[in-house]
């Protein structure tokens, strides 16, 4: 019976991995089509152009210097797409190792911005003081945040602003996910779900519900294996 929950235990974790991982690179893949789209859409004004110059049309300079703008506007996006689908690649590189807290909320909040715009909702990340790590696991940990960022938008009230911040403690670290009004009703969906219960274990971590407050906040332990052993 132990080993039969194992595999289940197994089979959850493995769900939920592939299932965060291709939301995360599908959600990509659409940013940078939407940035060839303007490039190439960029490219054919710039053809209008020529074909006006061959004519002898004057041409206004300040429209070609809106136009290159543009362009260098979309190079810089994609390469910020391309910097966050990189790191969360190389996340799985290593499943014990020293994270930094402040860059992971960037990168997660950089993952789950289109998301968050199609559903009109608004992340705002709030630099920490200090920059606190904790030795987890990258990848599960971003899975996490994603799970939890995911259940936030649906509950984030008329407002629909979240706020993201960072908060430590002698053995923990604490993401405090605030502007949850909807916590005050009963939310339709259970939340933590198995998915959510299975990489809180994986990762040492609690998820506490400030309902009052409308906030959820999760702590993170400083080493997960220390945790795990303080704990058995």
């Amino acid at each position: 019976m132990k080993g039969a929950n194992m595999n289940r235990q197994l089979d959850i974790e493995m769900e939920t991995g592939l299932r965060f991982f291709g939301k995360m690179t599908a959600s990509i893949s659409h940013e940078i089509k939407n940035v060839m789209a303007i490039i190439n859409e960029t490219a054919g004004l710039l053809e209008d152009y020529s074909l006006m110059a061959e004519k002898g049309m004057p041409i206004d300079p300040t429209r070609l210097k809106i136009v290159s703008e543009r362009v260098s506007g979309q190079i810089k996006r994609a390469n910020g797409i391309a910097k966050n689908l990189n790191n969360l690649a190389h996340s799985v590189d290593e499943f014990n190792k020293s994270v930094d807290l402040g860059e992971a909320l960037a990168l997660a909040v950089g993952l789950a911005q289109r998301l968050a715009d199609m559903r009109s909702v608004t992340l705002e990340l709030q630099p920490p003081s200090d920059f606190p790590t904790v030795i987890t696991s990258p990848f599960h940990l971003q899975n996490l945040i994603w799970q939890m960022l995911d259940f936030a938008m649906d509950i984030s009230g008329d407002a629909k602003v979240i706020g993201l911040t960072l908060g430590t403690a002698t053995g923990s670290v604490e993401i405090r996910f605030t502007g949850l009004e909807g916590l005050k009703d009963p939310p339709e969906t259970e939340f933590p779900t198995k998915r959510e219960t299975s990489l809180l274990e994986m990762l040492g971590a609690t998820i506490n519900q400030d309902v009052k407050a409308g906030e959820m906040h999760l702590v993170l332990p400083r080493d997960v294996h220390q945790q795990l052993t303080d704990n058995g």
